[in-house]
């Protein structure tokens, strides 16, 4: 059921806002008129919704950002403070509902992105940002149902938890199910568990045997079956879609136990249209970056095999309550826990300030970047503790530059620092680059943009399409097991997306389409001066690849054997300013194709 709310901006204090004035808002929103409010209250009035058998009436909100009270007619009911848990408020009976939600900008270190200036105010909107509804059930109903997959010695199992409402006594069957869904292949299954409580709640664990599952996989590795999970009980049930694979990480990231390595971009603020664009440009992982993953980006992600990062909303320098980050870690494992895309969730997100802004290439400046590097410190005993809350899929404690010794390490040579030439000189110094969480280049324009504003966008374009290109393309030549671009779309004007706010490519997003095929053929070194010509082959089977390059009008064609996973250098040429390279590669009836346009040190 639909509703029409208020909304007002109120001072955020501990008694029920009552607002003078009401303006009338779109719930679910981020009304912009309230940008920069600490709180914001939200009000609906609705007659009893219950017909014919509803017993219970039940308030559903998603995405309450961050700290969440709710008032009916004038009672306090439910407060939360993770709003990547969807918040069930039930309803005493009444002929009338007067509901008012408060919802609070944060009051502790968990505001994530939303509490800097990396998003526009407009974003950081105190609000009910993806769902509100009102639902009504029979009695006795299921309030809630959790699954998390995982994968068996005799196949796959679902571990599904229930909670189950009675307003009198009952002694009744709980029905599981588990059925493939849309067009995936394969029987059901079907299990009991009793339910025997007084009035009041209860919560029914039981585990699903899956005989012969079929298993989701990344887009580039395989299809995505998925199945319903259903919780029955009387006339009322409860379901949600899942999908059996398993995860870990072991020098290296694994899906159903085999190797994948993962190309993927950084959502500052992620929407369905942006996971499409990562599939689009070849990426086969998406990082949501210090927030919490909206329902619907997550479902797509599971529809469109794409493996999610997930992140605690925590970024920044300062130290955290670890009690409240071990709760919010079991939050999220469990709102999402039940998405076979979940693939890792990381706790702290840049835990110190960008030492090295401004630095400039060369030994005197690697000599700073070192001394800086050398004086940051971290502890990251807390993110680890936090770390150890997360169940089902890798934690990474830490997610940082070099000199922090991080779990997963951002480096922006060519853009924050130095030259795209002082990637190696960072990796093999600081012992980094198997997982790199972020790498790139800003745009001018304002917001994220590079430091100096003074180029005009069409540079600066082809300037982040270089730094994108070389970066990423020498961080998959070492053998970087996952590779994540901050960021895939801007989140304000300029920024370091390759795509704008409103959805317009920049220069590097072709780029970085063609440096993400998974078999690709790439320069060692992109400018003036002698470079190898190198196949990189990302695919768990070997194979013989053709690979033909076009220097100034100038054919060459070499063919290479390489292992899965190989890499293979097929020739070399001389490269000066202004030079214009293709390179093409042929496999298993797959061409792809990479252009460079030399230009002076990056």
């Amino acid at each position: 059921m639909s509703l029409s709310w208020r909304g007002a901006a109120v001072r955020p204090d501990d008694g029920k806002p009552s607002p003078e004035t009401w303006e009338a808002v779109a719930v679910p929103g981020r009304p912009a008129q309230f940008a920069g409010a600490d709180a914001v209250a939200y009000e609906t009035t609705v007659a009893d919704p219950r017909t014919g058998a509803d017993e219970h009436a039940v308030l559903v909100l998603e995405g309450a950002y961050a700290h969440t009270r709710v008032w009916c007619n004038g009672e306090l009911l439910a407060e939360s403070d993770s709003y990547v848990t969807p918040l069930r408020v039930r309803l005493p009976e009444a002929e009338e509902y007067r509901l008012i939600v408060e919802c609070r900008a944060p009051e502790d270190r968990f505001g994530g992105l939303h509490d800097t200036d990396r998003l526009p105010p407009e974003r950081c909107v105190p609000g009910i940002w993806w769902d509100a509804s009102l639902e009504t059930y029979p009695d006795p109903y299921v309030h809630a149902i959790e699954a998390r997959p995982r994968r068996t010695e005799a196949g796959a199992a679902v571990d599904v938890t229930a909670d189950v409402v009675t307003s009198e006594p009952v002694d009744e069957r709980l029905t599981f199910s588990v059925r493939p869904a849309g067009q995936a292949r394969g029987g059901g299954m079907m299990d009991r568990a009793r339910v025997e409580s007084g009035p009041g709640s209860t919560v029914v664990p039981h585990t699903i045997d899956v005989r012969d599952p079929s298993l989701w996989w990344p887009h580039d590795r395989g299809s995505q079956p998925r199945y319903v999970i259903r919780a029955k009980l009387g006339d009322a049930e409860r379901s949600l879609t899942t999908g059996l694979r398993s995860v870990g990480y072991d020098d290296g990231l694994s899906v159903n136990g085999e190797r994948v390595r993962a190309r993927g971009v950084t959502l500052l603020d992620p929407t369905v249209d942006d996971v499409e664009r990562a599939v689009a440009a070849n990426a086969n992982l998406v990082r949501v970056r210090a927030q919490g993953v909206p329902p619907a980006v997550a479902e797509a992600c599971d529809e469109l095999g794409v493996l999610l990062w997930q992140d605690l909303p925590l970024t920044g320098p300062g130290g955290f309550d670890m009690d409240r980050g071990r709760e919010l870690a079991e939050s999220v494992t469990t709102a999402v826990g039940h998405h076979p895309s979940l693939a890792c969730v990381a706790v702290h997100d840049e835990p110190v300030a960008p030492y090295a802004d401004g630095l400039g290439s060369g030994t005197l400046d690697r000599l700073r970047y070192r001394y800086r590097a050398w004086r940051a410190s971290y502890n990251e005993a807390p993110a680890e503790a936090v770390a150890e809350r997360v169940e089902g899929v890798p934690a990474v404690p830490v997610v940082g530059p070099p000199g922090i010794d991080p779990d997963a390490v951002t480096l922006y040579p060519g853009w924050r620092y130095g030259s795209v030439g002082d990637l190696a000189w960072l990796c093999d110094h600081y012992g980094v680059g198997d997982v790199v969480a972020g790498f790139g280049a800003g745009t001018a324009g304002g917001g994220d943009s590079t430091d100096d504003p003074g180029p005009d966008a069409p540079d600066s374009q082809a300037r982040q399409a270089q730094v994108v290109q070389a970066v990423g393309e020498g961080l998959r030549r070492r053998g970087s097991e996952v590779v994540v671009l901050d960021s895939l779309r801007d989140a304000g004007d300029g920024g370091t997306g390759v795509v704008a706010e409103d959805g317009t490519e920049k220069a590097a997003y072709g780029t970085l389409t063609d440096s993400y095929q998974p078999t690709q053929v790439f320069l060692s070194d992109p400018t003036p001066g002698r470079s190898d010509i190198v196949v990189c082959h990302d695919r768990p089977s070997g194979a013989t690849i053709t690979v033909e390059w076009d220097h100034n009008g100038q054919r060459h064609q070499e063919e290479r054997a390489v292992e899965g996973f190989g890499r293979a250098t097929v020739g070399a040429v001389t490269l000066a300013a202004g030079d214009e390279l293709t390179l093409a590669a042929a496999v298993e009836g797959r061409a792809v194709k990479n252009e460079y346009r030399i230009g002076e040190d990056i």
